[in-house]
């Protein structure tokens, strides 16, 4: 019997029950075709794990901070000129 008190087991034993049901019907022979077209559609895709990801983001974060200080520091720098500059 299923326990409606636990919510996690209540999806635990009905996804246990649901592939017991699938192993015996022709479903899983859908399953597993439609496992395998997945798999090859997303082989054919430019896609990069999370992991890959994280560090790019990392990176481009790092640039974009150097880029911000190199971008006050010109600006320092064309405000000290201008002001060394005399009028004419």
């Amino acid at each position: 019997m299923i326990d409606p008190g636990n919510p996690a087991k209540v999806f635990e034993e009905f996804g246990a029950k649901f592939s017991e049901l699938l192993q015996s019907t022709p479903a899983r022979d859908f399953e597993k075709n439609a496992k395998a077209m997945f798999t090859a559609a997303f082989a054919r895709l430019d896609l990069v794990t999370r992991e890959e990801f994280e560090v790019q983001k990392a990176l481009l974060a790092s640039t974009r901070e150097k880029l911000e200080a190199l971008e006050r520091r010109v600006a320092e720098l064309d405000a000290t000129a201008k002001k060394d500059t005399p009028a004419t």
